[in-house]
């Protein structure tokens, strides 16, 4: 009915007057960075225990038992974002709602509380009893809107406050990407959590995954040295495909035939007298030994419930103190045999869309855009010129193993089509259009050097490679503003590009420098790389006004 009356408006929450109820954009970001607060496991990750996949759909069955250090590495990255933002912003206190308030409190409360626990390996026992503590303030806002709505009440949260939040927080996320650094020096992706005797949280890992390390260089914790160490393990590791000079998801493995699935170890079955007891009696309810020697769990268990089920249906009399005594024994037995909480999805049981020894190229893109922004981040603090050169390096390797610049032959595939990954032994599947495009088109900005910074472009192509500048004249056509062809004569040594539908033509020459070519006024030229607020504005509304850009870059 309230979706009849108020059509997409009628899925939002309303106030006691049946009004939407608006919060600011501060509200907005902290519930949302809360929530995933609310759900965090030191040492481990955040949680995956909403039924829903994270980026990579194809780990969809890690819910339930799944921590997610992927979602800890962007959260570390927003983290920062948002420290420099309220640093930079001229509030002191903002007004939010009285139940957020409450939860902030909630979450401050317990990170500050076990801080201390930051100084070594954290214990199974604190890291539940912080889970806890975060897990509960969560459950509490969350039960209050759900039951009770918005009070309408809102009250003021200081500024200082929210920086102490922020930092106590990277202090926790910086403290579990350190524990999360694999032998190999690369870093976990997903992790394993299992909750022991009610009282602690044991941590377990996952083999190696591209999409940990893509997240960890992202997060921007690494410096310049420790990435360098990444993409070296990276290179060297089993996830790198030779054939297509590029990264698979996840390493190929071979998957144990059907035969050998469901078999009991031997020294399991000598260890279990309800085992033996059940076999003697020729009792098949749990298990059943075949012609071979062989011990097999029932064939129609499903599941460890389906094990429970079937122990708690055997007759009382000669089993249940064999059964009191060693249920968690024939629990343990049976989850050691089929590992089912390690199980991802099709990740580890597929070999295409997206499974093992499958490249997805977007993956890949993304891996591009991380590198990127260190090489562009070296450059602008001046590093030592070894380790940008290594950057670029690698940079410039993987970007060469992404389908555009390959042959078609290799690809499998017409390289300028979309197509989303390339299982071993085939060529590009899966035609369709990825979020590839985006990373792709941002990482061909950091080449260029085109930057935004307060409000103004700026053009400093530190690591473009030169070797695309035109060797002969050549003609470059585009679409201005006005949807009109156009075309520029081009010289040799430069090349051109558009920005916002206004063309950009970079030039080798002797002197660094621009100049503004306008449609109805005269040029203006400047000795440095960097368009005034005015003249960027007018290329951001797409004005018109602005005919070309020429960069003069030095040889």
């Amino acid at each position: 009915m309230i979706m009849k009356e108020m059509g997409a408006d009628g899925a939002l929450l309303t106030d006691k007057n049946g009004e939407i109820y608006r919060v600011n954009l501060l509200e907005k970001l902290l519930v949302t960075l809360m929530a995933k607060c609310s759900n965090f496991i030191p040492e481990a990750g955040i949680w995956l225990n909403t039924q829903r996949p994270e980026w990579n759909d194809a780990n969809n069955a890690l819910v339930g038992n799944g921590v997610s250090m992927v979602t800890l590495y962007y959260i570390r990255r927003f983290l920062s974002f948002f420290q420099n933002t309220l640093t930079n912003s001229s509030f002191t206190q903002l007004a939010l709602s009285e139940e957020l308030i409450t939860f902030f409190e909630g979450l401050s409360t317990t990170l500050e509380k076990y801080e201390n626990t930051l100084k070594g390996k954290i214990s199974d026992t604190d890291r539940k009893l912080i889970l806890d503590g975060l897990g509960q303030a969560g459950s509490n806002y969350r039960a209050t809107i759900y039951e009770n709505g918005f009070s309408g009440s809102r009250k003021n949260i200081s500024k200082t406050d929210l920086l102490n939040f922020v930092e106590v927080a990277l202090a926790y996320m910086d403290h579990s990407i350190d524990a999360n650094k694999r032998a190999d020096k690369m870093y976990h992706a997903y992790n394993l959590m299992s909750v022991e005797n009610d009282k602690e949280i044991a941590v377990s890992y996952l083999s190696e995954m591209l999409e940990g390390q893509v997240a960890v260089l992202s997060s921007g914790y690494l410096s310049s040295e420790a990435c360098l160490e990444v993409l070296d393990a990276l290179k060297a590791s089993s996830l790198f495909r030779e054939d297509q000079y590029s990264y698979i998801l996840y390493p190929d493995k071979d998957l144990p035939r059907f035969v050998d699935k469901n078999k009991i170890p031997a020294e399991k079955v000598a260890q279990s007298k309800l085992m033996q007891q059940l076999l003697k009696d020729g009792n098949t309810t749990v298990l059943e030994q075949d012609v071979a020697g062989d011990y097999h769990f029932n064939g129609a268990f499903n599941n460890a419930d389906s094990l429970k089920k079937a122990l708690a249906e055997l007759p009382e009399g000669p089993y249940k103190k064999l059964i009191e005594e060693e249920q968690h024994l024939l629990l343990d037995t049976f989850e050691e045999v089929f590992d089912h909480k390690s199980f991802t999805g099709r990740s580890g049981t597929f070999f295409g869309y997206e499974g093992l020894g499958s490249i997805y190229w977007h993956m890949v893109s993304k891996l591009l855009l991380a590198v990127m922004e260190y090489c562009l981040k070296a450059i602008e603090e001046s590093e030592d010129k070894a380790i940008i050169g290594r950057l670029i390096d690698h940079y410039y390797e993987i970007n060469a193993g992404i389908g555009v610049h390959k042959s078609p032959e290799l690809y499998g595939a017409f390289p300028t089509d979309p197509y989303s990954h390339t299982p071993a032994g085939k060529g590009a599947q899966q035609p369709g259009m990825t979020g590839q495009v985006k990373e792709d088109i941002l990482s061909r900005m950091g080449e260029l050097g085109v930057a935004v910074k307060e409000g103004k472009i700026t053009f400093s192509p530190g690591f473009f490679n030169k070797a695309e500048f035109l060797k002969a004249p050549a003609t470059f056509s585009y679409v201005d503003v006005d949807f009109t062809p156009q075309q520029i004569a081009m010289e040799k040594d430069s090349i051109c590009f558009t920005y916002c539908q206004v063309p950009i033509v970079y030039k080798l020459t002797d002197e660094e420098g621009l100049e503004v070519i306008f449609k109805a006024r005269p040029p203006v030229s400047s000795d440095t790389l960097q368009l005034d607020r005015a003249t960027s504005e007018l290329v951001f509304a797409r004005a018109g006004e602005v005919e070309r850009i020429i960069v003069s870059i030095r040889k």
